[in-house]
């Protein structure tokens, strides 16, 4: 039984995003975070229009990215920055990581095997570590190489065990711009119809050297049920079809508090279809430094 037992605590080292870190986290990132405040919007940059947008419009427009990207979106790298709390309500720290991502929609089935590799560059305590995953690849499992000293030995993990979701929101087979479209619609329908839901358009919102549209939805009343939110931003590049952020907001607790972030995620300097092949996702790949066994 000792034999095992540094094993066993490498690996929850290796996920450990919870309990023990759970207090600290979310004092620090709630107060710390970059990108945990709604946008700033000055008037003169709003939309002037006739009709306001709509959920409905909304929901259109985001089908149609979806279509346009289907049998489209080969493959893609970015710098992916992402915050959100996990299944007991605690704000995760700010990761930052480069990924390289192979769709499911790179056929007219939609059934390619969907693969990632993550090489995680923020917070410090995460530098260097990687995480490869496809659905194809290593029967289902995540491998995962540690930074520093953890990182003497590859961890071959379920993706939806609880030492991999282990202070997670969601699964790795969930990310990526192509769910993250389908999430968006899968939400917008629940409040297709809701009268308490506005909507603010900004023209020409520039995220790094990309000229976008920023949606503000607004809902005035908690609704109750999953995913209730106060305020989401999405942020897309109308000339690529594509979805670079979306964040949402709850309900403060207390009159006058901020709305606490939710969940953020975007997608900085997009590069697509740049050609990614099998040793993209092979761990074995000389440019990653994943150890031999």
């Amino acid at each position: 039984m000792s034999s095992k037992r540094p094993i066993l605590t490498s690996v929850v080292l290796v996920f450990a995003l919870g309990a023990g870190l759970a207090a600290y986290n979310v004092r620090k990132t709630d107060a710390d975070a970059v990108d945990a405040n709604p946008t700033t919007i000055e008037s003169s940059d709003q939309e002037s229009a006739d009709q306001p947008m709509t959920m409905a419009d909304v929901l259109d427009l985001a089908r149609e990215a979806r279509q346009h990207l289907a049998g489209t979106l080969q493959d893609y790298t970015t710098r992916f920055v992402k915050q959100d709390r996990d299944k007991q309500g605690v704000l995760n720290e700010q990761e930052e990581m480069f990924m390289k991502v192979q769709t499911r929609v790179r056929n007219e089935s939609e059934d390619a095997p969907f693969r990632v590799y993550m090489k995680f560059n923020a917070p410090k305590s995460k530098q260097g570590r990687e995480v490869l995953w496809g659905e194809d690849l290593n029967d289902g499992k995540l491998c995962v190489h540690e930074a520093g000293i953890l990182g003497l030995k590859r961890l071959n993990l379920d993706p939806n065990g609880f030492l991999a979701m282990q202070g997670q929101r969601y699964p790795i087979s969930t990310v990526g711009i192509i769910r993250l479209l389908e999430k968006l619609i899968e939400r917008g329908e629940v409040d297709r119809d809701n009268p308490n839901i506005t909507i603010e358009v900004v023209k020409d919102y520039q995220l790094d050297d990309t000229t976008a549209e920023l949606l503000q939805i607004h809902c005035a009343k908690p609704r109750g049920g999953e995913d209730d939110f106060s305020l989401a931003e999405v942020v897309i590049d109308r000339e690529r079809m594509l979805l670079l952020m979306f964040r949402s907001f709850g309900w403060p607790e207390t009159e006058g508090e901020a709305a606490p972030l939710l969940e953020s995620y975007t997608y900085h300097e997009i590069k697509t279809n740049v050609g990614l092949t099998d040793q993209d996702f092979n761990p074995d790949n000389p440019e990653y430094n994943y150890p031999p066994f």
